[in-house]
């Protein structure tokens, strides 16, 4: 299903601008424009879940220092 609306563009500052509709409105604080001959195209950017950011991280190359190594022994506590 396709809707269209005539919208004017107008300037902001230095940028050209145009206000968007509310029955366009994206459930999104972020967007990605492109544009593609004369037309621009907006899409909305999803959040990536915690695990999916997890996933897109590279394994580590190098070991975790051994910051205890010049520490004297623990106590043991008794409670």
């Amino acid at each position: 299903m396709h809707t269209e609306r005539h919208v004017r563009f107008f300037r902001n500052g230095r940028n050209q601008a145009v206000r968007i509709p509310r029955e366009f409105e994206m459930d999104a604080q972020e967007a990605i424009m492109r544009r593609e001959d004369d037309r621009l195209i907006i899409e909305p950017v999803k959040r990536k879940g915690l695990l999916a950011t997890l996933a897109s991280l590279s394994a580590l190359d190098e070991e975790f220092p051994d910051t205890d190594r010049d520490l004297l022994p623990l106590d043991d506590i008794e409670l």
